[in-house]
């Protein structure tokens, strides 16, 4: 086939850029990706167009870096210039699709089963952050109506709000599902009367055996009358669990089976912790029929939730559409995978809990809010990670690193310095007097500087310890230099203060502890440290320090001795 110029001068520069790019001959398969978005025409002659093509990049494959280079900017300059533009990765949070003169209603809705965990988070503060873009509504609904499979903890819901408020993302209202049963049976008995809804008698393995076959249920079609006589059965008690189910009436022959006449109301005997709720009720709603009744309720405008409750929106879909509602606007998110967590699920982290294998729910293991703010992960970093992330239907696996890095930020210029030895070994320092240290408090901020006693008696770490030989020089930081003169036991004559014989022989630097420093442990995902530390550290009650060589820590207790929890490096 005949190329035009304009054909052949768009696959020389998309070939030369890719070279250039690269610094690699070009790859057929990117340079006709190229060339085809600009020469939309050829795209129907591809396998004509392939041998020229293949032609220019011999042709470029022979030639060397600079001329690729210099061609390229004699053939189409701008190309250079898109390479030098450093592409921005597509961060925070797109516009939401609002309506002219509308408020933005959204919402989070828990299961307050135990306390919010990383993955929940995102949802506090995507939802939260949009809602102050837009002057908006923000609205935590507790989705409690499970009072036996996931039931809920009572000092769940005030974790919530107040993990919410530390967050940064207070709520406007509080709702709780388990307060509002009689609104959805209201719902329930109208769709009952429109002959949307009816009670089910079949057990779960024969319910299954017909949807599957795409039958309709032996009770599908009763009379609304029948069907309302039933439900008030369901109310008062009449019919034993696992017995009798309120259905919607959805399409039997649907495609997807997950969408054929789903449950909306079953019979649960346990009561429920919350006291004013208690032997209340037997009949609960399921997730679908309360969550599409309660978005409606509350005027939701738009909801964020994940792209695997896309069935549940369809569900939901068939209540809005028989009540004459507008469903809201939605947008799905993909699941996030932390590494250093891997998959976990709070009913399985309250179990292990419970046979003890974690503290408490602030076990610094644990991927919950509460550990981290016990760690000392700050409000702020959390949120930016949370925005980072931005909203896509793409599945994300990150690591915490990426938090670590923007608390790093925050908490850097604001820690104290300390010395904390931990697996201590004692060291003794023959010829040097009892003296007074004075190591900065931090190295760059002008905050002053603590005091340690230090005498001939210290500690060192085992790991430091274990590397010395008999001979070995070392400098003691911001204290002295020393050579190891014996092992077993570990001593060490003193030689002088400078620091300029230390950097001339390049002398290895460690950090130290007094012999009478104050006991100290670090909790931490990895385990417990033990050691030694300034006596100074207790004045650091509830704030994150920098324990040197070893990383940021927060000083959770005080008392006889110093507990830490461990933060990050």
């Amino acid at each position: 086939m005949t190329l035009t110029e304009d054909d052949k001068r768009a696959v020389e520069k998309y070939a030369l850029q890719n070279a250039v790019k690269y610094g690699q001959a070009p790859q057929i398969g990117a340079v006709m990706g190229r060339v085809m978005g600009e020469c939309p025409h050829l795209r129907s002659r591809a396998k004509e167009v392939t041998p020229y093509i293949q032609e220019i990049l011999a042709e470029v494959a022979g030639e060397k870096p600079d001329q690729w280079r210099s061609r390229l900017e004699q053939l189409a300059p701008e190309l250079i210039e898109e390479l030098c533009i450093r592409k921005e990765p597509d961060k925070g949070l797109k516009d939401l699709d609002v309506e002219e003169g509308q408020q933005v209603v959204m919402r989070f809705a828990p299961n307050p089963n135990g306390p919010p965990t990383l993955g929940s988070t995102r949802g506090i503060v995507v939802n939260s952050e949009y809602v102050k873009r837009y002057g908006g509504k923000f609205i935590i609904r507790f989705d409690d109506t499970d009072p036996q499979t996931k039931r809920p903890m009572l000092e769940a819901y005030d974790w919530y709000i107040d993990d919410c408020k530390w967050l940064g993302a207070e709520p406007d209202e509080v709702v709780i599902a388990s307060d509002r049963i009689p609104i959805y049976y209201e719902y329930a008995k109208l769709l009952i009367e429109m002959g949307h809804a009816y009670v089910c008698f079949c057990n779960g393995a024969e319910f299954k055996k017909l949807k599957d076959s795409k039958q309709a249920c032996p009770h599908r079609n009763t009379s609304p009358g029948e069907n309302l006589e039933k439900w008030e059965k369901m109310l008062s008690g009449e019919y034993e669990e696992k017995t009798a189910v309120l259905r919607i009436k959805t399409d039997i022959q649907h495609k997807d089976p997950a969408l054929r006449d789903f449950g909306a109301f079953r019979i649960i005997r346990t009561p429920h912790p919350r006291p004013e709720v208690d032997d209340k009720y037997c009949v609960w709603p399921l997730l679908d029929f309360e969550g599409a009744i309660e978005d409606h309720e509350l005027g939701m405008t738009h909801i964020i939730r994940g792209k695997d409750l896309m069935d549940s929106e369809k569900r939901q879909g068939y209540i809005y559409s028989y009540l004459g509602w507008t469903y809201p606007k939605t947008t799905h998110w993909g699941r996030v995978k932390i590494h250093e967590f891997g998959k976990f699920s709070t009913s399985g982290l309250r179990h292990a809990i419970e046979e003890g294998e974690y503290s408490g729910w602030d076990d610094p293991r644990l991927p919950t809010l509460r550990a981290l703010r016990r760690r000392g992960i700050m409000p702020e970093a959390i949120r930016k990670f949370m925005i980072d992330m931005g909203v896509g239907e793409t599945d994300i696996s990150i690591s915490l690193d990426t938090l670590y890095a923007e608390n790093r930020k925050i908490i850097d210029p604001k820690a104290n310095r300390y010395f904390f030895v931990w697996d201590p070994v004692h060291i003794e320092i023959k010829g040097r007097e009892h003296c007074i240290a004075t190591p900065p408090l931090h190295p760059t901020e002008d905050r002053g500087n603590r005091e340690i006693e230090a005498g001939p008696q210290l500690y060192i770490c085992r790991e430091d310890a274990d590397k010395l030989t008999a001979g070995s020089k070392i400098r003691l930081k911001e204290l002295c230099n020393i050579e190891i003169t014996s092992l077993e036991p570990l001593q060490a004559s003193y030689l002088d203060d400078s620091i300029g014989s230390v950097k001339k022989e390049k002398v290895k630097i460690i950090h130290w502890a007094p012999a009478d420093g104050i006991p100290v442990t670090v909790l931490s995902p990895d385990g417990e440290f033990r050691g030694i530390g300034e006596k100074q550290i207790a004045t650091e009650l509830d704030n994150v320090v920098q324990f040197e060589r070893f990383g940021f820590c927060r000083v959770d207790d005080v008392g006889k001795e110093i507990v830490a929890y461990y933060t990050h490096k």
